[in-house]
């Protein structure tokens, strides 16, 4: 208000008009008027979704949280193969001058595939994994400070005395002919052991701000899921640490006694799909039981509920909740009943596919689909299955630099994949 006044007032002086007099000439140019394109209508129709949900009695919360209507990309899509030949691989990060670390699961190999789909040797010096069932070499990032330090990220089921637990680690890649990593350091170590081949989660989450976040299952025995909501076990949590494995000092549990002080948010079942929005929030999709995968975007301190509500059932068929609402326990963004069981995420920000701005792509295993949601205020508003044709279950999706989206598919001769404009 105060620059308007002094504005006016001096326009009113070289005018020779009374400072009252606020009116401009009739002959004086005008700010022309901007106006804001209208918003794209809301989609609508049927669900991708139309058969019976595994549990018909579990009613949404609120509308849209399940079964939005169908949408369809209008870009014809290519479907390149890079490179073939990985016994089920589970990650994809993107050195800076553009080639590819990929991890093999069972093995605990790590490679660096270029764009163009050579393969190096399998990079030496990483520890040993325990590959079975969900286990092994999962989830590679390049720190954020790659190109002074030439750090590296991963997490790994590690094989200890009593059992296993989800570790992270870092080291120096050493590029070359055999490329190595050298200057190991376990940074994270989930807590307690126990003997379990399920349900570690494992995807990593750097931050603008250089925190990382690590997603954590709750092992899927009973003794393991029972500990999902208690602030002193890592089970069923997701955790933010530091690049060096300390502690933040805003963490939301630093000063609760006996907890775990790396917890973000706790009450997870089993999350494999985790990615940044653009104003830099934290996104998951967590495996439900038969029924009940679920979209969250966990908040410090926030209870997200497992095992005590949900929307699903036991493999059996048996109950494992009474209701889906509990009080203090956050409601999911959006649930799938029957699930997509969701791995790799994404959220698009490329300029190759316009209309998939800000879309969440989420790799689909039961349902051999890339699955594609459209968001509109932090809802989802439309829902698509891509690439289903392929008939393959798809466990990574990252943005490439160019903005084309790269893939894995679980198979033990598992494909690197490119997903470009026609």
């Amino acid at each position: 208000m105060r620059t308007l006044s002094m504005a006016i007032l001096a326009a009113a002086l070289l005018s020779g008009c009374s400072s009252k007099n606020t009116t401009p000439p009739e002959d004086t140019p005008q700010p022309p008027v901007t106006e804001q394109p209208p918003e794209e209508p809301l989609p609508s129709g049927p669900p991708v979704q139309t058969g019976p949900p595994n549990v018909p009695e579990f009613q949404p919360a609120f509308p849209g949280q399940t079964r939005v209507p169908a949408i369809q990309t209008k870009t014809a899509l290519q479907v390149t193969e890079i490179a073939t030949g990985f016994r089920n691989p589970w990650a994809i990060a993107f050195l800076p001058d553009g080639r590819m670390l990929v991890t093999e699961k069972p093995t605990g190999s790590l490679y660096i595939v270029t764009p163009q789909g050579q393969k190096s040797p399998a990079v030496a010096g990483l520890p040993p994994v325990d590959g079975r069932g969900q286990g092994g070499l999962l989830d590679v990032e390049v720190g954020p400070d790659y190109a002074q330090s030439g750090l590296i990220y991963w997490t790994y089921y590690e094989p200890r005395q009593g059992g296993n637990g989800l570790a992270v680690a870092r080291a120096k890649l050493v590029d070359g002919a055999q490329p190595r990593v050298e200057g190991l350091q376990i940074i994270f170590r989930m807590m307690p052991t126990m003997e379990s081949t399920l349900h570690a989660g494992g995807r990593l989450v750097f931050t603008p701000d250089g925190k990382l976040f690590v997603t954590l299952g709750e092992r899927s025995i009973l003794p393991g899921r029972v500990q999902a909501r208690d602030v002193k076990s890592h089970f069923g949590k997701v955790v933010r640490i530091n690049p060096d494995g300390s502690v933040p000092q805003d963490n939301p549990y630093l000063s609760t006694e006996g907890a775990k002080p790396e917890i973000w948010s706790v009450g997870h079942r089993n999350i494999l799909s985790a990615a940044l929005d653009r104003q830099n929030r934290l996104w998951t999709v967590e495996m439900g039981p038969r029924g009940g995968d679920e979209l969250n975007r966990p908040e410090a301190g926030k209870d997200y509920g497992w095992p005590t509500i949900g929307y699903g059932e036991e493999y059996s068929g048996a109950p494992i909740h009474e209701n889906t609402q509990g009080a203090g326990m956050e409601q999911p963004v959006y649930y799938w009943d029957p699930v997509i069981s969701p791995s790799g995420m994404t959220i698009y920000t490329g300029e190759l596919f316009p209309e998939w701005r800000d879309n969440v792509f989420i790799g689909g295993l039961s349902s051999q689909a890339l699955v594609r949601l459209m968001m509109r205020n932090d809802r989802v508003v439309g829902e698509e299955r891509l690439l289903t044709n392929l008939g393959a279950r798809i466990r990574e999706v990252v943005q490439g630099p160019e903005g084309a989206l790269y893939l894995l598919t679980d198979d033990t001769n598992g494909k690197l994949l490119k997903l470009t404009p026609r």
